[in-house]
């Protein structure tokens, strides 16, 4: 009685034959699992590695960039909001051949007695019809107001800032009250305009917290460039010969500022040279060259030092 064989021992066993007696030997050694090679880790984790440290460097780069970012906001946000507000007491500056003034001028007039040479940060004020900060309210408020703008040089927390000066004046006679001078806290257009000796701590406000340098100059209507606000006749008669101011800043954001002590701010503000008839240009590229040439101070704080000009087209005024 034949038995039946399977197909698959007669496939199995031709398969055998074909090989030779060492080689059928290692047929069941060819289904066995591999595993990764010592090279092959090594590889692996190289990749790994380098994947990581890429990822890390990338990530940093990033946070560079956007802390570079936040600084330029910071000191472009405070530039901004400071000439945005010259600009409004600029254009509303009183300007009439029998208002004071206080100025920077090569040289003083009889109707800028206070007018002279500035030297470092320089200081401007003048009246204009903007509202300002007064203890007195009512009707007895004029729409007049002693604007002035300058670097804070005392010791203190405000030192090496930008300050602006808003003090309201009331009408002739409108009251007995007298400024810190002895002259009436009134609308006087015929004294001395010396703001700064004469007021109280409460009409000044830090409008540049990190504003260390500040210098204008004039755009005579003649297309000159000059530190003195005339050329015609050697008096100011309510800016009559300027067209335009044009004022300089420079800034540094608040965490740079931080790496410096208020010493080392004053002196990189006294480095940025005065203004002496450069061309138009010629100041900021004396600052940033100023600025870049620097060994004493930190890269890090210097790196963040910006420089801004505006130029400020003035209203025409009466005589």
């Amino acid at each position: 009685m034949s038995e039946e064989t399977s197909p698959t021992a007669v496939e199995a066993a031709v398969s055998a034959a074909k090989f030779s007696a060492v080689q059928a030997t290692r047929l069941p050694l060819q289904h066995r699992c591999r595993a990764f090679t010592l090279a092959e880790l090594l590889v692996s984790v190289f990749v790994l590695v380098l994947l990581v440290f890429l990822l890390t460097q990338l990530l940093n780069s990033a946070a560079k960039i956007i802390t570079l970012g936040h600084k330029q906001m910071d000191v472009d946000s405070q530039a901004r909001e400071l000439f945005d507000r010259m600009a409004i007491d600029f254009a509303q500056m009183v300007r009439r051949s029998d208002v004071d003034y206080y100025l920077k001028s090569s040289t003083t007039a009889n109707d800028c007695t206070l007018c002279t040479r500035q030297r470092g940060n320089d200081q401007i004020a003048f009246y204009s019809t903007v509202p300002g900060w007064s203890a007195i309210t009512g009707a007895q408020q004029s729409p007049v107001s002693i604007i002035g703008y300058r670097i804070h040089v005392s010791a203190d927390t405000s030192s090496n800032r930008m300050e602006r000066l808003g003090e309201a004046l009331v009408w002739n006679g409108a009251t007995s009250d007298t400024r810190s001078d002895g002259k009436p806290a009134s609308v006087i257009f015929w004294a001395p305009l010396n703001p700064w000796a004469s007021v109280t701590n409460s009409p000044f406000d830090v409008i540049g917290h990190d504003v260390f340098r500040f210098e204008y100059r004039y755009l005579l209507k003649n297309g000159d460039l000059s530190a003195t606000p005339w050329y015609a006749t050697s008096s100011v008669r309510g800016l009559q010969d300027v067209s335009a101011i044009i004022v300089n800043i420079a800034v540094i954001d608040p965490k740079s500022r931080a790496l410096l002590s208020n010493s080392d701010v004053a002196a990189l503000a006294e480095d940025l040279a005065d203004y002496g008839g450069q061309s138009p240009g010629g100041l900021l590229a004396a600052w940033r060259a100023t600025v870049d040439g620097n060994t004493t101070l930190p890269r890090t704080a210097l790196s963040s030092v910006r420089l801004y000009e505006r130029s400020f087209y003035l209203s025409p005024g009466s005589l």
